[in-house]
């Protein structure tokens, strides 16, 4: 993947196919987008496509394979992979509920008798998982023979988990992965691939060996056609160094909340320290569609300092996820933060543009969400209307809309920010984070004859843009367009 600015969206978000999808980013982003990540777009039972029920198809209501492949000839695009669960109205699992044990699926998906010794998990043995449920992740499956059994099922009740210690999971991983591959497919997002390791008496959460014999087997697939893997984790911060390690690209799920505690708080030390130890190959976010993790700045920030940012977005509007796992000494704890991260930073146009320009200049390729884009605030009808608390960042533009929102002057001037990211040609060079007071930010990129400098003042949230042009003479980043 070329270090130039990801599009991350669904495909009935920015206009409600991908024909006007396309539409929409070569009309107003073609010099702002290079890549997009095409949220999951295969006919789906739940959790807004990530409950894939053939990886085969595109769902008829966004479009057609044709209508990818025109999009891949322009960007390139990063499809999701969820190699832990496939949905249960998928043909497989359907097949195994028809004919249950003669079918050719039956172990291709995680059942709770043949992985728990005696068919159940003692009271302990759930309160050791590392899980998004306060209960033992499963569902009960009644079978057409009348017979019943708990399938495992870490997350929606539509997503069944898969059995990875079988070579009938393997079979379908496998040739499925093949497939995506000859649809323009240029990187492959692994979906909570470190819930896909269980084994009894553990977290059954990114457990080693297993996780990196399980990632490289993936890899190894993807290695036919030279594709990139990009594994999706919410985990302490070490985790995500020690993916990049093993020679991984990986997310900057520190970024969001870090750059919250940063303006929120008038220092950059924190920051200044992340980026002193940060990957370098890595996918940087402020938003997606899911919420800003805070697991991931764990021993980053103080629980004093998380816990400001979280009483700080609260007041802005947003919700949060919970998690319910046994390390928290069975206290639910905030696992994610839901909000737009324009609404985020109080829906500030000068905050907001530093967040994104902090982003920028942050090691690693810069994803951009599709309301981010838009300077989107909270959905909050959408929200209570679906009665789901993630979609206050999940709204879906029409048309119409997004013409009127270009024209917003925080759209205007965060689109010049990202053509120079994707243009000035220093962002492959070397970084330099300078020695600051706590309330200032100078953050450095030299390569060649070319450098550029962000200088920011963290109390009023002002800053400034420098770069040397051709001749080397130095210029300041216009934002002031109106």
């Amino acid at each position: 993947m070329k270090n130039k600015i990801m599009l991350i969206t669904y495909a009935d978000s920015f206009g409600k196919n991908l024909k006007e999808m396309k539409g929409v980013i070569d009309r107003y982003f073609r010099r702002e987008i290079h890549s997009i990540h095409i949220l999951p777009f295969f006919p789906s039972s739940g959790d807004r496509g990530f409950a894939p029920i053939n990886y085969r198809e595109v769902d008829k209501a966004f479009g057609t394979w044709e209508d990818i492949k025109d999009i891949a000839g322009d960007y390139e695009l990063m499809f999701d992979f969820m190699i832990n669960h496939l949905s249960r109205r998928s043909p497989e699992f359907l097949n195994f509920v028809e004919k249950h044990d003669e079918s050719e699926y039956a172990d291709m998906f995680l059942r709770f008798c043949k992985f728990w010794p005696g068919g159940e998990p003692t009271e302990a043995e759930v309160d050791l998982l590392n899980k998004r449920k306060p209960c033992a992740p499963c569902e009960e499956i009644t079978f057409r023979d009348g017979t019943t059994e708990k399938i495992w099922c870490t997350f929606d009740e539509e997503q069944m988990d898969l059995d990875l210690q079988n070579e009938a999971a393997w079979n379908y991983v496998e040739s499925t992965l093949r497939f995506l591959m000859d649809q323009g497919l240029s990187q492959l997002r692994l979906d909570a691939f470190a819930f896909a390791t269980k084994k009894v008496g553990t977290t059954c959460f990114f457990l080693e060996p297993e996780i990196w014999e399980m990632m490289d087997r993936i890899q190894r697939v993807l290695d036919e056609k030279g594709i990139p893997m990009l594994p999706e984790i919410h985990d302490h911060y070490t985790v995500q160094l020690k993916i990049a390690e093993h020679g991984y690209a990986v997310y900057d799920f520190v970024l969001p909340v870090m750059v919250l505690h940063t303006l929120f708080s008038g220092s950059s030390a924190r920051l200044r320290h992340w980026l002193s130890i940060c990957p370098r190959n890595q996918q940087t976010t402020l938003d997606t569609h899911d919420g800003l993790g805070t697991v991931d700045v764990v021993d980053l920030l103080s629980p004093e300092e998380l816990q400001a940012v979280v009483r700080q977005t609260e007041q802005y509007g947003a919700n949060f996820k919970w998690d319910y796992s046994s390390g928290n000494s069975g206290e639910k704890v905030v696992y994610q933060i839901n909000c737009s991260y324009y609404s985020a930073v109080g829906e500030r146009d000068d905050s907001y543009l530093l967040s994104r320009a902090i982003q920028f200049f942050t090691p690693g390729i810069p994803q951009v969400y599709y309301m981010g884009l838009l300077a989107g605030e909270n959905d909050y009808e959408l929200m209570e209307r679906t009665n789901y608390d993630r979609n206050i960042s999940r709204h879906n533009y029409t048309i119409e809309e997004i013409d009127r929102l270009v024209e917003k002057p925080v759209v205007k001037n965060l689109c010049v920010m990202m053509q120079f990211r994707n243009e000035y040609p220093v962002f492959d060079g070397e970084m330099t984070v300078h020695d600051a007071p706590d309330e200032h930010l100078w953050i450095s990129w030299k390569e060649g004859q070319y450098r550029a400098d962000l200088k920011a003042n963290l109390k009023d949230h002002s800053f400034v843009i420098t770069y040397l042009d051709h001749e080397g003479v130095e210029k300041i980043l216009d934002l002031n367009v109106c």
